[in-house]
């Protein structure tokens, strides 16, 4: 809430009503709120139907109203509120607040120039599931987050495992929160809000494309040492029971922890970078030891592996087993001579990735963390002085002002309404004159992408679905093995156009400032060291550009700068520095990755095009131009928001951990039935409901220490489906633990140029004449439903490359010139002959 007139927060003036509850409403609106937008909160008569310190975070910056919408009193209050906003938010099961008489078509029929945002659980026209009672466990069971925690809990044997991350809503948190404020600036140009709905179900399966995507016939060069040993232990019919010692041994050198002289373990992630892996081994004063013994440094990885001049290359993902060993071994030898401080700002210094593993706790307090402010301090006036999780996202001329939080404030009505009567009418000047005609948010902005691995180039194609046209420019020379670059690639390339330049000689960064005119926004993941060095400082971009966007993501910033700021890193390192490692391993001696792919890499990026439509809302608004800043560290406060706070009264750091957790109490935890699991969801004033659910009608007269005891055997005597129906008909949630596998076998369908939209919850398309030459299927892009604007269908990633020709020509380069520029070495065609390099 943004009460200063001098502000430079890019939504001041705009108003917003917050009816959610939970989680990802309420951190829609506080995103806003950090930003700059006035936001009033709407609590029921008995208060947040989610009784946590974790709301304390949530309500920030807001003024908060209870409201009882069951009355005539309230319901006219609450459409008093309404009549003055600009968005408005709802985090509802279908129909609730149609029911409770706030009817988001009517008003936006009387108001087209409103938002509406509605972040149900699942789809509304998912006809199974849209009146389940379904909290944050219920969506992810449902989507098979428990049963798909990687490789490692296969092969150790633990199925279904237990994960607190609020991952549903903390995708659904970034993803409506772009969504609203990409309809915001769109307005600033049409005159027409919209109608918004994103499904928590759908934002979860988003989140985990790089895991649900399926290729055919992968070549075996792509496997990892676990799938190996998964393969063999299903083929011979060995049980999964590897332990936790033992699978270390099958992981990647560049990618496991390490033992200090501390004993605090250090995590690296460098495997598929020639040059980090080169630096990792420097810095451990392995490097020319390991080249004497006949470590491969292969000229060009991209070519078949059969015509390499070994079984193996220096930073190729993932290494033969017997290299892996070798690597390893010395590695362990090295790491035990100093403590994981001494490695961090060794590993920090030389440019190469790596971390100690640290407890959500300590990195609260931790010095960077406190420097950067990437956690700041709040004076609440429930829990005194606060400890929460800073900035998500910010400008950089306005980010001073995001750094100390105004803590939640009860109002009554008229204090809320005289407030959003105080900031003004915020709609644009067209509204009269609208120009509704249907299409994408984005139409005609150009992006230009030089990002790598996920976060980045995620954020660009998740643009190209509200109509932007990308261009992605990578070096003529890939930095990255196939692995990063093809593989990944398939889902963060779709609908972009594929441009090689070597930015290092004179013409080819004549190319990229030439591109650099012709753009709207630039988007880029690399650290402010490399931002210089490049030549894209904000004096530099605005001498090419003044009016390109520049949005930044990084591993490590905060709005300030602090001691580990340019260091790179990657997803894991984030999880081991704050907390999520140790959190899902359970132990020091045991962290464990959060084994989904791009667990907070995709968040950051859907992350990124929030900032990017924020700074392009501000473009329109007033003219002036800002550089976007978002970090990988900056979005693990989000995924740990039920539990990211600390204040003096604070219990113990005890959420469920480790890979045996499965729930929090007898209430919510799995439990086997006659035929699969069961995750049961539910809280203590769900006991009486009980009594009317066949089979567990003496579960309310049962004493609470027996009542697990009780749930096991009853849920034995019928199917886990059977028991989700008659569950969620008492209204007590529940459901079954599906895998991915599952949910993509049965929600397929042969590609046809549709966003899936209309499929529900879940919905997945099958390109069997994919351009890499395998059949692909991917998850389609139907998280953000708008009612009025367009949606565009991805289409299917191109061989890297293959638009370099037509990208130049655009740019009025002729085919002789071209064909110069690539015998002279500055672009290129391709990376390799075939599409994903055998």
């Amino acid at each position: 809430m943004s009460e200063a007139t001098d502000s430079r927060l890019p939504l001041r003036g705009v108003r917003v009503i917050d009816f959610g509850q939970y989680m990802a409403g309420p951190a829609v609106a506080m995103i806003l709120a950090d930003l700059g937008a006035t936001v009033v909160h709407v609590d029921p008569p008995g208060g947040p139907l989610w009784d946590t310190p974790a709301n304390a975070t949530l309500n920030r910056n807001k003024l908060c109203l209870r409201l009882d919408l069951k009355s005539s009193d309230g319901l006219e209050q609450a459409l008093a509120l309404i009549d003055e906003a600009d968005i408005v938010i709802e985090s509802f099961r279908h129909g609730v607040m149609q029911r409770l008489g706030i009817d988001f078509q009517a008003l936006r029929a009387q108001r087209p120039e409103l938002i509406t945002l509605s972040i149900p659980s699942f789809a509304s026209n998912d006809e199974l599931r849209r009146e389940w009672r379904a909290f944050e466990s219920v969506v992810a069971a449902s989507s098979g987050v428990f049963t798909d925690m990687g490789l490692n809990r296969v092969l150790m044997g633990v199925n279904p495992s237990f994960s607190p991350l609020p991952l549903a809503s903390a995708y659904g948190t970034v993803l409506a929160g772009s969504a609203a404020v990409l309809a915001l600036q769109a307005r600033e140009r049409s005159g027409v809000g919209d109608h918004i709905e994103v499904p928590l179900a759908c934002s979860l399966m988003e989140g985990l494309c790089y895991n649900s995507i399926e290729v055919e016939g992968i070549p075996e060069r792509y496997k990892t040492q676990r799938e190996k040993e998964i393969e063999r232990r299903r083929e011979e019919g060995l049980p999964m029971n590897i332990s936790y010692d033992e699978l270390q041994e099958l992981l990647d050198p560049f990618f496991r922890n390490y033992k200090c002289k501390d004993g605090r373990m250090f995590y690296v992630v460098c495997p598929s970078h020639k040059g980090h892996v080169q630096r990792c081994l420097k810095t451990l004063g392995l490097y020319d030891e390991l080249v004497a013994a006949g470590l491969p440094e292969e000229e060009d990885t991209y070519q078949p592996s059969s015509e390499w001049k070994a079984d193996a290359a220096m930073g190729v993902y993932p290494l033969p087993k017997h290299w892996a060993d070798h690597i390893a071994q010395r590695m362990k030898e090295v790491f035990i001579t100093r403590t994981a401080k001494e490695w961090e700002k060794r590993f920090g210094r030389a440019r190469c990735p790596g971390s100690p593993q640290r407890w959500l706790q300590e990195w609260m307090h931790d010095d960077h963390a406190e420097t950067t402010n990437l956690v700041v301090e709040v004076e609440d006036p429930e829990y005194g002085l606060m400890m929460q999780p800073g900035p998500i996202l910010w400008l950089r001329d306005s980010a001073e002002e995001m750094l100390a939080p105004r803590a939640r404030r009860q109002v009554g009505f008229d204090d809320a309404m005289a407030a959003l009567v105080a900031v003004g009418d915020s709609r644009t000047a067209s509204v009269g004159e609208a120009n509704d005609d249907g299409s994408g948010w984005l139409e005609g902005v150009r992006v230009l992408d030089l990002c790598n691995v996920i976060a980045g180039p995620h954020s660009a194609t998740y643009l190209a679905r509200f109509g932007a046209e990308v261009i992605k420019l990578d070096p003529t020379q890939p930095f990255y093995d196939a692995w990063n670059t093809v593989i990944y690639g398939m889902s963060h390339m779709r609908s972009k156009r594929s441009l090689l330049t070597d930015i290092t000689q004179p013409r080819g960064r004549q190319i990229l400032e030439e591109l650099i005119r012709s753009v709207d926004v630039v988007v880029w993941n690399a650290t402010d060291r490399q931002v210089e060095t490049m030549g894209l400082s904000e004096d530099a971009l605005r001498a090419i550009n003044p009016e390109v966007i520049f949005c930044q993501l990084d591993c490590f910033s905060g709005v300030n700068t602090g001691p580990r700021s340019n260091y790179l890193g990657y997803d894991d390192l984030v999880q081991a520095t704050t907390g999520i490692m140790l959190r899902f391993g359970g132990s020091m001696d045991t962290p464990e990755e959060h084994a989904h792919v791009g667990t907070i890499d995709v968040m950051c990026g859907f992350a990124a095009s929030m900032g990017i439509a924020t700074a392009l809302y501000r473009k329109y608004r007033t003219g002036e131009i800002g550089r976007v800043k978002t970090s990988l560290t900056a979005l693990s406060g989000l995924a740990q928001m039920p539990f990211f706070y600390d204040y003096e009264r604070r219990g113990l750091f005890d959420e469920p951990s480790g890979r045996y957790a499965n729930g929090y109490d007898e209430l919510t935890r799995f439990y086997f039935t006659a035929d699969g699991i069961l995750l049961l969801s539910a809280y203590d004033t769900d006991l009486s409901k009980f009594a009317t659910v066949p089979g567990l009608e003496e579960a309310p007269e049962t004493p609470r220490d027996e009542l697990a005891a009780y749930f096991s055997h009853a849920f034995l005597k019928a199917r886990a489906s059977d028991w989700v129906e008659r569950l969620q008909a008492a209204g007590i949630g529940a459901a079954v633990c599906e895998n991915l596998e599952t949910i993509r076998a049965y929600n397929s369908r042969p590609a046809d140029g549709r966003t899936g939209i209309e499929n529900g919850s879940y919905s997945f398309s099958v390109y069997e004449d994919h351009p890499s030459g395998h059949t692909v299927t991917q998850l389609d892009p139907y998280a953000v439903r708008p009612s009025r604007s367009r949606i565009h269908p991805l289409t299917p990633a191109e061989k890297y490359g293959a638009s370099t020709r037509n990208v130049l020509r655009g740019m009025g380069y002729d085919d002789a010139e071209i064909d110069e520029l690539i015998d002279a070495g500055v672009v290129s065609e391709s990376w390799s002959r075939d599409y994903l390099p055998t």
